[in-house]
């Protein structure tokens, strides 16, 4: 059973043993989400904790990022690599440019709803190659719509990727999918976070609410003690802040 991890560090180890396990598994579509709004701003400095996945490698990996400035900045602060930096592609450059037959694998940077469909095109052209989506944000409604055309993307597209690392701290709460495990609700208490509950789809909506209004109903009736351990989400933002140095 995964543990919920400590600091910011401690998630993208955790995330990179679950990415490298869905891997050899055979899981070539996956994606990999550290949901706080924080993260966005450090996706350079996360996508390179997750190049020694890809070692093996070498020259056949891609690094595709959304946009041609974050691509450039990418390979200016990186200097000399042995794999490839370029963007998802645009309307002008479509992304049938970005995929070649000496490419073996594709690392995908923080993709929004903008790019949905040059990341799904992608995926296909990919075929049994490795896709890894880290830190997407493809399911914005504003861009994708909603009703039939959202229910679309995810029956095509959004539902054949394999979540293999999830994480989202919430109000006095976590959720966490560590692959192979299942989904994980943890609860903070008054010194640490405890298992809420397991369940083999992410708990969303009204099942959650419930979920978390039962359990904060319930550890309101005890005892509170004097003192308390820094918050799960203080010793994120403190990792998050050392990247920045």
């Amino acid at each position: 059973m995964a543990e919920l991890p400590k600091t910011l560090e401690e998630a993208i180890a955790q995330a990179k043993e679950a990415t490298q396990a869905a891997l050899n598994d055979g899981c070539r579509r996956l994606q990999v989400e550290l949901v706080f709004p924080e993260i966005a701003l450090q996706a350079q400095s996360i996508a390179r904790e997750f190049i020694p996945i890809f070692e093996q490698y070498g020259s056949g990996l891609k690094v595709l990022f959304p946009d041609t400035g974050a691509a450039a900045l990418a390979r200016r602060d990186w200097g000399e690599i042995p794999f490839k930096v370029s963007d998802i592609g645009t309307s002008r450059s479509p992304v049938d440019s970005r995929v070649q037959p000496e490419d073996e694998a594709f690392l995908v940077v923080s993709p929004s709803a903008v790019e949905v469909n040059q990341v799904e095109k992608l995926c296909n052209l990919a075929g049994d190659r490795p896709c890894v989506l880290l830190n997407p944000q493809m399911e914005d409604l504003k861009v994708v719509g909603i009703g039939y055309a959202a229910r679309q993307l995810r029956e095509r597209f959004l539902s054949t990727l394999e979540s293999c690392y999830y994480l989202q701290p919430l109000e006095k709460a976590a959720i966490l999918r560590s692959y192979p495990g299942l989904w994980q609700v943890w609860l903070e208490t008054d010194d640490d976070y405890q298992l809420l509950t397991e369940a083999p789809q992410k708990p969303v909506g009204e099942t959650l609410d419930e979920l978390l209004a039962k359990a904060t109903e319930e550890s309101a009736t005890e005892e509170m003690p004097p003192t308390k351990k820094p918050g799960f989400l203080s010793t994120l933002q403190s990792f998050l802040n050392a990247l920045n140095r």
